[in-house]
């Protein structure tokens, strides 16, 4: 996750990301960013090199409780909150309309019947379908197992005597960063997302 310099969380980026932030000078020579580090609920900040050093620690004592980056010459730690040191204004996004995110924000769960099941015995439906006049909008497309999926075909949920659990919204955040959340790995990232209102995009 990356913060701007007051701690406001800004977006989720790829390991390859963090560390080129990282490891980038500004003009004075001066890092761009650094590491926010959680450890005994402390707050520690470490630069790349500190970093680094740090891993090396990790790699001799504690090698199984972290994500690594193999290097030629050395292993680094997977950082998981990476903060700028220059403000940086909230970034305005929308969250991404594809099928990743409505699994997501379904959490993977059929819309008529409740059952949770893995997305490749998932489909998506069109609540109003395209025949009726139906738009392929957040409102309208919900996830559905292939069952209910099949039962309803071109017909709405009243005509098919279906009903769906919940309305199918569009989500102010991206929905995927609860998949991440769910993660121990990531519960880091908690403390920072009820401070702003933002939608977390993966990059």
């Amino acid at each position: 996750m990356l913060l701007n310099a007051h701690y406001v969380a800004l977006r989720v980026v790829s390991v390859r990301r963090a560390f080129a932030l990282l490891f980038k000078r500004d003009t004075a020579e001066r890092p761009v960013a650094e590491v926010v580090h959680i450890e005994d609920g402390r707050h520690l900040s470490y630069n790349f090199e500190d970093w680094t050093e740090l891993s090396a620690f990790k790699k001799e004592f504690e090698p199984a409780g972290h994500d690594w980056i193999r290097t030629v010459r050395f292993d680094l730690v997977v950082p998981r909150i990476v903060r700028v040191l220059t403000f940086s204004k909230l970034p305005r996004q929308e969250v991404k309309f594809n099928r990743r995110n409505i699994f997501a924000r379904d959490r993977n769960t059929c819309q008529y019947c409740g059952k949770r099941s893995p997305t490749t015995e998932l489909s998506l439906d069109h609540v109003v379908p395209r025949s009726q006049g139906g738009s392929t909008t957040w409102e309208n497309v919900v996830c559905a197992c292939y069952t209910c999926n099949v039962k309803k075909g071109g017909r709405t949920p009243d005509q098919a005597g279906l009903h769906l659990i919940r309305s199918s919204v569009k989500p102010r955040r991206n929905p995927v960063i609860h998949v991440r959340l769910s993660d121990n790995r990531y519960a880091s990232w908690k403390q920072f997302l009820d401070r702003a209102y933002w939608d977390v995009e993966l990059t």
